[in-house]
């Protein structure tokens, strides 16, 4: 099997070096792109496992690549992480929202960088992988697992990786409360402090893909989340 590819949109130079020089001893291939222009183009010709976004680029708003890429039927199940000086906890927030699967700030540490890549690689590939279940119904929804395919009522709807491991989760432990703690654990392969409100806006966005199965999510107020066909 060939190695996995990543493919990082970063203007500033030293830092598209040093990411360069991490994934590949981590024995990665990289694509490095210094603007957001054509970058739709060349993502899709280098075809990678997944993507760093700079959120600040010179000629293009890092939010509206992430806009484009998961609006592309092409690109859209590819997960994407953001990178960028802006940490507050509203930043994070817009970005979960737009489809990231997750967000480091800047100044970030290599090896961590590494482990957030090997984390949601993993986990997307573990999903893929499981063999049975390849399709589940639950009520109003229908996951093809190999083809990577949610309906609800017969409709498709759009997931980002994180948001289809997350669904794939809750409908193989139906009934069972996942706090969050375990969904971090299960979904993003770590946990750290803080991050619990990166489950909440996960959820809250797969809720609203989900329309008329919204209510199948339950929160249980304190401890975490349940899923239950009403």
């Amino acid at each position: 099997m060939g190695r996995q590819r990543i493919c990082v949109i970063e203007d500033e130079e030293d830092i598209a070096e040093l990411i360069r020089f991490t994934l590949e001893q981590a024995r990665f291939e990289t694509l490095i792109l210094h603007n957001g222009l054509q970058a739709l183009e060349k993502i899709k010709a280098f075809k990678p496992d997944l993507i760093l976004l700079d959120l600040m680029l010179p000629d293009a708003d890092g939010l509206d690549i992430c806009k484009s890429l998961k609006k592309d039927t092409q690109l859209s199940s590819i997960p994407v992480i953001m990178l960028t000086a802006k940490g507050t906890e509203m930043d994070r927030i817009v970005g979960f929202e737009l489809g990231a699967d997750d967000y480091i700030v800047k100044p970030f540490s290599t090896r961590e960088l590494v482990l957030r890549i090997k984390a949601i690689l993993s986990r997307l590939s573990a999903t893929f992988d499981t063999s049975p279940p390849d399709v589940i119904r639950q009520g109003i929804i229908f996951m093809d697992v190999s083809r990577h395919k949610v309906q609800v009522d017969g409709k498709d709807i759009e997931l980002t990786a994180t948001e289809f491991n997350l669904l794939y989760e809750f409908m193989t432990n139906i009934g069972r409360v996942r706090t969050r703690d375990v969904l971090l654990d299960r979904v993003w392969g770590y946990s750290f402090d803080g991050y619990a409100r990166t489950v909440d806006t996960h959820i809250r966005r797969l809720r609203q893909k989900l329309g008329p199965a919204m209510d199948y999510i339950e929160t249980i107020r304190g401890v975490g989340y349940r899923f239950n066909v009403p």
